[in-house]
């Protein structure tokens, strides 16, 4: 418990925590003339909001480009001006309500701010989901392209050679710090945007000392808008669907994506993530958890000093309670012992971290104008509170740039350091008072580290495809792979010519960790947690990933690779065999599908594809990746293209579309309003649909579908379905809501048969109780299935793990499958995706026999 505190305790932030009925959370205390606030880092962590967005949207988040930002810096200098062509003007944007800056009128803004002088530039980063542009803004003294090369041959040199970069004495006197804004990557927390746009006005045209010497010293980067798709429609999530703040490990999203490539390309030393809404002003550095795979002692030392800035320029404005509504500014390390954690590296701050962020931030403006104040509250009161809002964003970025002015050149030795022990392997340093002097009430609940491995191994062989994805994930990350060219040795095992090898010896070592290791089980440490505790890629990607703790890679046969290899290949002669053991895999079969190819199903899951269509197949293998091998068999079932009705979350969704499945999202309101059932012939329920509450003719329509098709269930609502529509005689028991992480799973039914043994569970769910006909396809380990994450039983012992342990995971029967792990989590668990492909194509299949041999 800390006991250094300059403000009133709230020892467990997220005791304090409501949540409504829209699924919000709330911290108390209320603000003043006002209801208690919602804390929007968060929302649900499950993934529980019903999914509807377009297939087209799916497609352009799958597709859209981001832009490669390094390139430019080998040519072109600052600054760097384009005008940027206008949006059409949308009476409609939700901004507008509250004063703010409407989507469409940021590029001529952007325009007029170029237009200023010379120190500021623009380019567009990528596209959103939504195919909006993504702007980031430069704000630096100008630069010859000679000296914008010579800035990046220095960012290089402090990655690539920190060891050289500590003691080079240009580099010290020359560097410009990077420092890194992202605005409303929340699309209805809209104040950021409009905050950084005043203030890259100001810095435009400021002609005092400090701004020049600001600016002859950094490089300051604005994101403006995160999520235009979100910001237009007033919503948390983008045009996919998605909470971009969840979404940094998987990098499922186009702005996702383009974000990370801005933290690789620009490297900063500061990064500002602005949200909202808490009162007062929430400002990171966190509670325990704290992620164990970080240089801890010097983001610590960085990020709580300049929260203390923050802090008093937020404070120094002069709100108050009574008169604004408005509470003192708050610092979660310091004022909260739990409940607002950087355990995982899903939230931007906290993977900017592992880019050489050693000051990174949350921070949450204080006064609520989204959700139900926004449709509840007059437009003057939203307006007013909205400039509120922007002052208060705006206090946070300038004292922001004061600490960066200041402390500058430490900031950036300190990014050396994190660079340096990597590459060196040195021990990480744990937190005290004594390692990070200036920092009050550490204690040993803050202490987090890990013992890193000497490597990685992904080993070829039986997983080329899922190995290929996972190796293109690394290099994404600016992971550094190797591949060997010739079979090696390394800790006494033998390993294959074509294996790819992680040095854990590399600047980012931190970040290679954080996506391939095991994790660890935090249930006993911590009562609660913010969102997801496990995340392993090296569980469930599907690829084997082989951690080596022993021996050095040094002198193995290994050359650096920028791509994986590809993975796809087409037997010469005969039929061929499609093994459904990977999400390419499943997509591939959906094109062939799609194409009119004659596909049939073989016993043991696999698609057999003609002779005849040998190009077609050579044409998916290129596309996806994917192998097909000679079959041996013709196969036994026809296969027809999956149509499906969907009542999921946005993640679901995203996942069913990336495997190439025809999905049409349905609800309880979808259903009442009249559904042609003749257009499917799956259902998949995880969220949204109730059967208990539809009218009685869509209920009865429901179950005419069900009793001639099939329904793959998730989750609570899924299986509740099933028993309600006496498809499945079980019992469904769900864990706590808040229970997560990676699990081992035995499997033993033919839809599980080759899965990986390691599963993702967010409330998980087992089964009890299983009558006559029900098959289990999957069961939690005994002993203690919980791998890493955070999962405890209930205050009267029900619910943990040992409770889920030997139990049912995944059941099945003739017309109905149920899935208690959460195979298709927020589009990133892909070794599972299959596990549903496997029961959706089954299902889909019931009058054909195929559910009767598979399940």
């Amino acid at each position: 418990m800390r006991t250094t505190r300059t403000t009133p305790a709230r020892p467990v932030l997220i005791a304090a925590l409501a949540v409504t009925a829209a699924g919000a959370l709330l911290l108390a205390p209320a603000a003043a003339g006002a209801g208690p606030e919602p804390v929007s880092r968060e929302g649900s962590g499950a993934d529980t909001a019903v999914a509807g967005p377009s297939a087209a949207t799916a497609r352009q988040a799958l597709t859209a480009p981001v832009t490669d930002l390094s390139a430019a810096d080998s040519v072109r200098g600052y600054p760097r001006r384009q005008t940027l062509a206008a949006e059409p003007e949308n009476p409609a944007d939700a901004s507008l309500r509250l004063g703010l800056v409407p989507y469409h009128a940021i590029a001529p803004r952007l325009n007029a701010l170029q237009a200023l002088g010379d120190r500021v530039s623009v380019e567009v980063a990528g596209r959103s989901a939504g195919g909006h542009r993504l702007y980031l803004v430069t704000v630096t003294a100008p630069e010859t392209a000679g000296q914008t090369r010579d800035q990046e041959r220095m960012r290089e040199l402090i990655e690539n050679a920190p060891a050289a970069a500590a003691v080079d004495p240009a580099l010290k006197s020359a560097y410009k710090t990077p420092v890194f804004f992202n605005g409303n990557i929340h699309g209805d927390e809209w104040e950021g945007t409009d905050a950084s746009l005043e203030l890259v006005e100001r810095l435009a045209t400021a002609d005092d000392t400090a701004t020049r010497d600001l600016l002859a010293h950094s490089r300051l980067y604005f994101n403006i808008t995160a999520n235009p798709d979100g910001r237009i429609a007033g919503t948390r999530a983008n045009a996919a669907g998605f909470d971009l703040n969840r979404d940094a490990v998987t990098a499922s999203q186009p702005e996702t994506r383009a974000v990370r490539q801005i933290e690789i390309a620009k490297q900063p030393a500061v990064v500002l993530d602005l949200h909202g809404y808490v009162n007062g002003t929430l400002i990171e550095p966190t509670t325990p958890p704290h992620g164990e795979n970080y240089e801890y002692d010097l983001f610590l030392k960085n990020t709580y000093a300049n929260a203390l800035g923050m802090e008093a320029a937020v404070d120094g404005l002069g709100l108050t309670p009574a008169e604004d509504g408005v509470r003192p500014a708050q610092i979660p390390f310091r004022d909260q012992a739990e409940g607002w954690d950087d355990w995982p590296p899903v939230f931007t701050p906290q993977y900017a971290a592992f880019h050489g962020a050693v000051a990174a931030h949350t921070v949450e403006i204080p006064l609520q104008v989204n959700n139900a104040a926004y449709t509840g509250l007059p437009a003057g009161e939203l307006r007013r509170r909205s400039a509120i809002n922007v002052r208060v964003a705006g206090a946070a970025l300038r004292a922001t740039l004061d600490f960066v002015r200041e402390r500058g050149p430490s900031l950036v030795a300190d990014q050396i350091e994190v660079f340096r022990r990597g590459a060196a392997g040195a021990a990480q340093v744990p937190v005290s008072e004594r390692t990070v002097p200036g920092v009050p009430g550490i204690g040993p609940e803050d202490v987090w580290t890990t013992a890193f491995p000497r490597a990685y191994v992904l080993p070829a062989g039986p997983t080329p495809t899922a190995t290929a994805r996972l190796v293109d994930h690394l290099l994404a990350n600016d992971v550094r792979v190797t591949r060997a060219t010739r079979s090696f040795r390394l800790d006494g095992r033998t390993y294959r010519q074509g294996s790819y090898v992680v040095d854990m010896r590399q600047p980012k070592r931190g970040l290679a960790n954080a996506l391939l290791a095991d994790g660890r089980d935090i249930s006993g440490r911590v009562s609660v947690m913010y969102d997801i505790s496990g995340w392993s890629l090296g569980r469930l990607w599907g690829a084997r990933v082989v951690a080596v703790h022993g021996g050095s890679p040094a002198g193995a046969p290994l050359r650096a690779v920028t791509g994986a290899a590809p993975a796809g290949t087409v037997a010469p002669h005969g039929d061929l065999r499609l093994r459904l053991d990977d999400p390419g895999a499943v997509a591939a079969l959906n094109s062939l599908l799609r194409a009119g190819i004659a596909v049939r199903r073989d016993a043991d899951g696999s698609a057999v594809v003609p002779a005849s269509a040998r190009a077609q197949a050579a044409g998916a293998a290129r596309a996806y990746d994917v192998s097909f091998t000679s079959a041996a068999a013709t196969g036994t079932t026809p296969l027809h293209p999956v149509r499906i009705a969907a009542a999921v979350t946005a993640g679901e969704l995203f996942a069913l579309r990336e495997m190439g499945f025809d999905v049409t999202p349905v609800s309880t309101a979808r259903l009442d309003a009249g559904f042609d059932w003749s257009s499917v012939d799956v259902l998949f329920v995880s969220a949204g649909l109730d059967r208990a509450a539809l009218t009685g003719a869509a209920r009865t329509a429901l179950d005419a579908f069900l009793a001639g098709h099939g329904l793959v269930g998730r989750g609570a609502a899924g299986a509740a379905l099933a028993t309600g529509a006496g498809l499945l005689d079980v019992t469904a028991v769900q864990g706590p809501e808040d229970a997560n992480g990676v699990v081992r799973v035995v499997n033993s039914g033919p839809l599980t048969a080759g899965a990986p043994d390691h599963g993702f569970v967010y409330a998980p769910v087992w089964f009890t109780g299983l009558g006559p006909g029900v098959r289990v396809e999957q069961s939690y380990a005994t002993g203690e299935p919980l791998v890493s994450g955070h999962w405890r039983a209930r205050s009267d012992g029900s619910g943990g793990p040992g409770a889920a342990a030997g139990r049912p995971a995944v059941v099945s029967g003739p017309h109905a499958v149920l899935f208690g792990t959460e195979p298709l989590f927020r589009d990133h668990p892909k070794g599972e995706f299959t596990q549903v492909a496997q029961a959706l194509i089954t299902m889909a299949h019931t009058g054909s026999g195929l559910a009767e041999e598979s399940g």
